[in-house]
């Protein structure tokens, strides 16, 4: 199988900069677009009426900065196109339900952050949520030499 556009979803972690190393290697083998995605949770502050709306903004700007580093480390690399997308909301969904069926996503990668099982029950794993929802394929990388297909 080829893929031609590679999603990499990335927050700044350990298992993320794992997870960007195997999207720019794919994407370098497959010679395809790669989409750098952060999505700022704002999921958890709904409703919440002493929500500062600056510090919305204030994590945007750094999602802004963190892309910027991970788009330069592409092109150096020799990937030719590298976008990014920096959105807010619940990651899960933003993922599953927007980005990926607009953009014809072929492979979402994503590191695992190795959440245990009572964290999961109360606030569920984004690479567990986006394995299950997407439509395309799911590299999670778990560490450097271990990645797990779905």
């Amino acid at each position: 199988m080829t893929y031609k556009n590679i999603m990499i979803a990335v927050d700044g972690s350990d298992q993320a900069d794992l997870a960007f190393n195997k999207a720019v290697e794919m994407a370098t083998r497959h010679q395809a677009s790669l989409y750098l995605i952060h999505v700022v949770d704002t999921s958890p502050y709904r409703g919440i009426e002493l929500y500062d709306i600056n510090f919305t903004k204030k994590m945007l700007n750094q999602a802004e900065l963190l892309l910027k580093d991970y788009k330069e480390k592409a092109e150096k690399a020799g990937i030719e196109r590298v976008e990014t997308i920096v959105k807010e909301g619940s990651p899960k969904t933003v993922i599953t339900k927007s980005i990926t069926p607009k953009l014809n996503i072929d492979i979402v990668i994503c590191g695992a952050k190795g959440v245990n099982a009572v964290e999961r029950m109360f606030m569920g794993s984004v690479s567990e949520h986006i394995v299950r929802q997407s439509k395309c394929d799911v590299l999670v990388v778990r560490n450097e030499n271990n990645a797990v297909l779905y």
